[in-house]
């Protein structure tokens, strides 16, 4: 009888398998194997690395969020001024909050040299908040009134608006 000697991972020592490295012949299992145009490698053989747009340090972190505060307080300010001389409620309201979203977003973007990240969706929704808590002092009726649907309904707006525009 000839039978095969059982071979295991290299990685995952528990793992029996015959799949091996095309280009280092390492033993590999389904979980660590890199597909790649030239077949199968192991992630050593694969050179995988994160794309540089969605690999944010922690000085771009710093960095977006400096800008999403700042962002955040100059729109709320705006909006603060603006919409209670104007009357820029209702649904018009809606498209103010795309403004905001957007300059938020834009500001995170050139601060982080338009890097793109979950954590950066999250730092433009927080600037959007603050947007909507600024604007409320501007105002004068506190930071989370309540029964105010438009100005929730905006900051939701806003912030998905924000945060889309940063999705990896």
């Amino acid at each position: 009888m000839n039978e095969a000697a059982i071979t295991y991972c290299a990685r995952h020592p528990q793992v029996e398998t015959a799949l091996r490295c095309g280009r280092c012949d390492t033993l590999i299992c389904p979980r660590c194997l890199v597909q790649t145009p030239v077949g199968s490698r192991c992630p050593d053989c694969a050179n995988v690395r994160r794309i540089p747009t969605i690999d944010v340090k922690p000085l771009f972190i710093a960095r977006g969020l400096g800008a999403s505060l700042l962002a955040g307080i100059a729109v709320g300010a705006f909006w603060g001024y603006a919409e209670p001389d104007r009357g820029l409620g209702g649904f018009f309201i809606f498209f103010i909050a795309m403004g905001m979203g957007w300059v938020i977003s834009e500001a995170v973007s050139i601060a982080t040299n338009r890097k793109r990240a979950q954590v950066l969706q999250g730092i433009a929704m927080l600037g959007a908040i603050l947007a909507y808590v600024v604007h409320n002092l501007v105002v004068g009726v506190g930071p989370f009134p309540t029964g105010d649907l438009w100005g929730y309904l905006a900051t939701v707006v806003a912030a998905v608006f924000a945060a889309s525009r940063l999705s990896p």
